[in-house]
Formats: structure tokens, sequence, C-alpha cells
């Protein structure tokens, strides 16, 4: 936790008063000397003129004192592990109470609000009422809010401005995302090429590929994310929707996402069945359902983040990540939603007569439920 702050705030909230050290001292009735110590830190007001200063820059105690709760990375990812194992074993409303709470305590810590936002975003659906759901991702919103407005770390902003957008769409307010989001710049700026030649030139050879695959590793899972996001959108032109199916795919084969990430092949297959599904394709549809099985009831828990033998210098980097190797959600709800996402998907009405349809619900429900996997 950050020591007690209440000589910045005492000089931040006296200068935007626009007063002297000697214009305070004189308030208080005390000495210049004793002002200038208590804004350099070399001494702390008398308990007694803490309700008076306080008063006096119309602040409380607590936002005088500049006390600060602070949380520890290491510290957030257990937390925030705890908190997803919780929603899966304990009643919603319990859990979320705990939650906040935490945001109470830890208001000023602002990577542990970002991410009880994002838990609260993912374990939203547990609530069991969409109003609720609702409910709390518009909770969500207000934390990445705060932290966007409040943050000095630049990284930390943008990342909560994405989620506040993210929020926004979720919630239907279309308008408002592109608000939030028309500014931002297109660019995509690759710092590991400037950072990999400098690795290179100081002989740190290691180094130097490490960035390099942590730039390619990212790059690939976002292009492979926008032609996930780009195929519903091509429904309406049958040729162009089977081209970025085949690019996709491509993709996915090329870097082994079976194995390397398999969660990003599980969007990729119910979009993809989907597409097929509304474009009366109904053999293409089920087919790649079949796989949708295959892969979630294969060899690919536990769930994580890691990489392979090629990408085999990234341990570093997911160690360094705010929730390491694992999952924003715990894996007994993502299984869940695995299911859901097939045998409650309307997009699949059509093919709930097939007997190839009843035999993938069959199947997926026995093999993630029935103890097998």
């Amino acid at each position: 936790m950050k020591d007690i702050n209440i000589a910045r705030v005492i000089i931040n909230k006296r200068r935007e008063k626009g007063l002297t050290q000697d214009d305070l001292a004189s308030y208080i009735g005390v000495s210049k000397a004793s002002v200038s110590k208590w804004e350099t830190g070399q001494s702390f007001p008398d308990i007694t003129f803490l309700p008076q200063l306080a008063a006096f820059f119309n602040i409380s105690v607590d936002e005088l004192m500049g006390y600060e709760p602070q949380m520890g990375k290491e510290d957030i990812r257990k937390l925030y592990l705890s908190l997803s194992s919780d929603f899966t074993v304990k009643p919603f409303d319990e859990v979320l109470e705990h939650c906040r709470k935490i945001v109470k305590k830890y208001f000023s810590c602002f990577p542990l609000l970002f991410q009880i936002g994002a838990l609260l975003i993912n374990n939203s659906m547990e609530s069991g009422d969409m109003d609720k759901t609702f409910a709390v991702i518009t909770e969500a919103k207000e934390l990445f809010i705060r932290v966007k407005k409040e943050s000095e770390d630049a990284e930390l902003c943008q990342l909560a401005l994405n989620m506040e957008a993210f929020c926004a769409l979720t919630l239907g307010n279309a308008e408002e995302v592109i608000e939030l989001l028309k500014e931002t710049s297109n660019k995509i700026i690759s710092t590991e090429t400037l950072l990999a030649p400098a690795y290179q030139m100081i002989g740190k050879q290691r180094e130097a590929k490490s960035v390099l695959q942590v730039g390619i590793y990212q790059h690939m899972g976002s292009l492979f994310a926008a032609l996930t996001d780009y195929l519903p959108l091509c429904t309406d032109a049958p040729d162009q929707f089977e081209e970025t199916y085949r690019r996709a795919l491509a993709v996915a084969e090329t870097f082994d996402l079976k194995n390397l990430h398999p969660t990003m092949l599980v969007k990729f297959h119910i979009i993809a069945a989907q597409g097929y599904t509304m474009l009366g394709n109904t053999d293409r549809a089920l087919e790649i359902l079949e796989e949708y099985v295959e892969l979630v009831t294969g060899d690919i828990y536990p769930l994580k983040l890691k990489g392979d033998t090629y990408f085999n210098l990234l341990d570093e980097w997911i160690d360094a990540y705010d929730l390491g190797a694992a999952l924003p959600r715990d894996e007994k709800i993502v299984r869940q939603s695995m299911v859901d996402s097939i045998v409650k998907n309307p997009v699949f009405t059509p093919l709930t007569d097939e007997h190839r349809f009843q035999r993938i619900a069959e199947k997926l429900k026995n093999k993630m439920f029935g103890g097998i996997i």
C-alpha cells in the first residue's frame, strides 16, 4: 500500500484555491514554516488540525490524508481468479456484493478496478436475468470510466476506453461506441520492429527473438479475431463469406491454433456454422459443428495462455500478463458456455430436427458434463 500522501494533497488543494503558504498558515493558526514542512513531508499536521484542514479544502479527512490502498499485480491476479471461481460455486449476488466491497476499499487502485470491471463483464450472464446482467455491465462500465479519467497509466487508460466501448456495445449503444472510438488512430505502431534490431545491436539475440515472437503472436491473434468478426458481415455475399472462411482457416492451420490457442477456434467455429446456417448450407454448418464438438471435447484442457514449439519464448511475457496464463473466466463457466452456444443458440433452430444436430447436441452435453473429460 502507498504511504500517506497528505503533503501532495495540501500542495494541490492550496494551489487550487490560489493561496500562499502564509495564507494557509494564517487560517490554521500555525507558522509558515510548519506549512512548509507539511508540504515537503518533513512533518505531518497535528491530528487536531486534520478536521479543520479538511473542512477548509471541502474534502474528507480520508481525502486529505491521501491514503490510497493499493494492491500489487500478483495479489490482483490471485484475487481475480478466486472471485472468478466463486462465481461458479456461490450465489451470484453474494459474489457481486463482495466485488463491490473490494472496489470501495481500493477505489484508487486503478489496475484492480479495471480487473474487477473485466470480471463483472465475464460473469455477468451468470446472474440468470438479462436486466440484472445489463445492470452489472453498466456497473463495470462505470469502473472503466473511472480508470480512464483518473489513472496516470496511458496504456491502462486506453484499455479502459476500449472496455468502456465494449460495455456500450453490449448494452446496445452503438452511437456511444462510435463517439468513444471514432477519434482513435487506426495506425498500427509495431515497436517490436525497433526493439528487436536494438537488442541485436548489443548482442542480445534471445531478447530480439522474444520481442518479435510476442509481436507475431499478438498480430496473429488480432488478425484471426478480425477475420472471425468479419465473417458474419459477409453473409450477404456468399463468395466473400467462403473466401473469408478459407483465409481464416489458413491462418488457424498455419499457426496450429487447435493446440496453440483453441479458444480462438471455438468462436470461429460457432460464427462459421451460424453463417452457413443463415446461407442455407445445412451440410456445411453441421460439418463445422461436428468439428466444434471434437475440438471442445478433446485434449485442450486445462485452457490457458501458452506458447508452443514455435512460440517458445513467450513465458516471460505470459507471466507478466495481468492474469498470467489463466483464463478471464472460470473453466466451468467456459465449458457451460461452449454447450449453450450450440444447444441454446436460436440461429441453429432450423437444424434442430436434423439427426446430425441432435447427435451433436447430445454428444456435447454428455462429454462436457458426463465425466468423460
